[in-house]
């Protein structure tokens, strides 16, 4: 288990404030120090404080890693990863450079009642169009860290980075099939005998259930989601692969499905799983 410094901001993630979005902890140590995990986080549907303040108690202060979070996508690369044990991602694969073509589906849209957005002087036009940001550069540096030994521990909406990059998605190992609207759906542990789920239970959360095309051996998949009110996505039916671990050269990979509303990410059930699945990537179970 990682030494407890979770008040400390490193060096690292104070660069990563520099280069233009950091969401790291609450003062620099005048020592360098070196953090655990490295964490890429938040993007136009997902708010970066509820995905920090989730993972902040779950995986840093009932855990004790020390975590470095950071919202600004270029400092996912090869240099800024070298000491890092563990890569936590929970984001998409798109950022908005040129603004968003519909404001309330922004993360940070306070939902007033009013028809459309007031503004004097007008506003200008925009195209609103999304930026898919992974480089092939990235994608390598993500394969190289689990290869090299590192964990990674996927998370929500990152199977939306995969179509955008080979290397990414065969790290992960599944590409997104999209989601419905949020809703409760159970989410069923399909292998009980992991470190990861070992003692986890079924349980229910209202959030995204997410649909993914799984491409890995079956025999890696821990948890499946289902729609018990019987509501399909699709035509993929009411269920989906949720969860899968396995190794990867000398790393491991790991991916959990809920996570889109902290209500969901702080179930005392999908707690135990984070915390296992960091252990399990981490070596330490």
């Amino acid at each position: 288990m990682g030494p407890k410094h979770t008040n400390h901001l490193t060096r690292r993630a104070a660069l990563c404030a520099l280069a233009g979005g950091s969401l790291g902890f609450s003062r620099l140590s005048r020592a360098e120090q070196k953090a655990t995990a490295f964490a890429v986080i938040g993007d136009r549907y997902h708010n970066s404080d509820y995905i920090r303040t989730g993972l902040g108690k779950t995986l840093g202060k009932d855990l004790g890693l020390s975590l470095d979070f950071c919202d600004e996508v270029k400092m996912l690369r090869t240099e800024h990863l070298k000491g890092y044990k563990l890569l936590i991602i929970l984001r998409d694969g798109m950022t908005w450079p040129d603004g968003y073509p519909d404001e309330t589906t922004n993360a940070g849209y306070v939902r007033t009642g009013l028809p459309k957005i007031a503004s004097d002087p007008p506003l200008p036009k925009w195209e609103g169009k999304p930026f898919y940001w992974i480089t092939p550069a990235q994608g390598k540096a993500v394969k190289e860290f689990a290869q090299n030994g590192g964990g990674v521990l996927f998370l929500h909406n990152v199977t939306y980075i995969s179509p955008h990059n080979e290397d990414f998605r065969d790290v992960l190992g599944a590409v997104t099939e999209g989601h419905p609207p949020i809703r409760p759906f159970k989410v069923k542990v399909t292998n009980k005998e992991h470190p990861i789920t070992r003692g986890v239970r079924d349980f229910v959360v209202t959030d995204e259930q997410h649909f993914v095309k799984y491409e890995k051996d079956p025999k890696h998949l821990l948890l499946e989601s289902v729609n018990e009110d019987g509501l399909t996505w699709k035509n993929l039916g009411t269920s989906s692969a949720a969860g899968w671990a396995y190794d990867y050269g000398k790393g491991r990979a790991c991916y959990l499905a809920p996570g889109h509303l902290l209500t969901a990410l702080w179930n005392p059930e999908y707690e135990k799983l984070q915390k296992n699945a960091a252990r399990w990537l981490l070596r330490e179970l």
